[in-house]
């Protein structure tokens, strides 16, 4: 977690000057304020840390660890969040991000973004109204076809529900940088608002075409595996901070990984995920205060590669 002392030097810095940007030490500053994008489809804006459950939220009926996952939820949302991602094939995410929303009388800041994630089309219609039981929202924000899995089907069923007023974006994901050609067809020729793919300081495929080609057709990009599924924080964990985290209020690698993806003006949202409150509370302090410019991004990536 940041401390408060560089929040309130970097608060004080943009009150001084005055809401404007400047380039500073390789840095873009910028005032303190949670930072959004819009949503290409809708101008909606959406913080850019939002909050993954893949793995983090499995974790069936124990009391004790569905407290903490409420207790995650409770810090994402007081940071600001608003994003909460989740599918099917996560276990018992979905009940437990349920659980949470119900403990804290169902936040209406809440962005609910799901997944159809069944080989059947005809079976797609089942799973997403459980899914939405189990969340207990009357409708979902975005439902994504999960790893493109029968993705003709469902995401005909998808723009269907749109148009009824049943769900409010669609969506398709992929990960790890499987399927990219299919997944490069699909946003040629289909009506999406979202495409979700993986993306982090060493994992850079997606520069090449998609993020590109969302720019071009209006689509919004949702990062997954943003730390290689912790991976890259658990590498260099032991490894002290470079002189330029301090230059864009990091004071974790975490942060430091999560603000060169937020930096990429193509990126939406990055949805990090985690089973602890400090870093539910860690990670949306990246979306306040300075990002790195270009060069500083480039930086990045070099030292992060010689160190991993």
């Amino acid at each position: 977690m940041q401390d408060l002392s560089v929040e309130r030097r970097m608060l004080l810095r943009a009150m001084l000057a005055g809401g404007a940007c400047a380039v500073t030490g390789g840095a873009l500053a910028q005032a303190p304020q949670l930072l959004t994008r819009s949503i290409p489809s809708s101008g909606e804006q959406l913080p850019v840390v939002g909050l993954g459950s893949w793995i983090t939220f499995n974790v069936g009926d124990d009391p004790a660890a569905r407290a903490q996952c409420t207790a995650v939820v409770r810090a994402f949302l007081q940071g600001g969040g608003r994003l909460i991602d989740s599918s099917p094939m996560y276990g018992s995410a979905q009940a437990v991000i349920g659980h949470a929303l119900a403990q804290l009388k169902h936040p209406k800041s809440v962005f609910s973004a799901d997944k159809v994630w069944i080989g059947s089309g005809a079976r797609g219609p089942a799973q997403v109204e459980t899914s939405r039981g189990l969340w207990g929202v009357p409708r979902f924000d975005l439902l994504q076809v999960h790893n493109l899995l029968a993705w003709e089907d469902h995401l005909r069923t998808l723009v269907a529900m749109k148009a009824a007023g049943r769900l409010r974006y669609v969506g398709i994901t992929t990960s790890e940088g499987r399927r990219h050609d299919e997944l490069v067809a699909i946003m040629k020729t289909q009506p999406l608002d979202f495409v979700q793919v993986s993306y982090n300081v060493l994992d850079r495929e997606v520069e090449n075409r998609i993020l590109p080609l969302a720019r071009e057709r209006g689509i919004g990009v949702i990062v997954n595996r943003p730390f290689r599924q912790g991976e890259l924080t658990q590498t260099l964990a032991n490894t002290p901070l470079p002189g330029w985290a301090r230059e864009i209020g990091c004071t974790t690698w975490a942060q430091a990984l999560l603000k060169f993806i937020v930096a990429e003006p193509g990126v939406t949202c990055a949805i990090p995920a985690t089973s602890n409150p400090a870093h539910a509370r860690e990670n949306m302090l990246v979306a306040r205060g300075p990002l790195p410019d270009a060069a500083l991004r480039r930086r990045i990536v070099a030292d992060v590669k010689r160190l991993t």
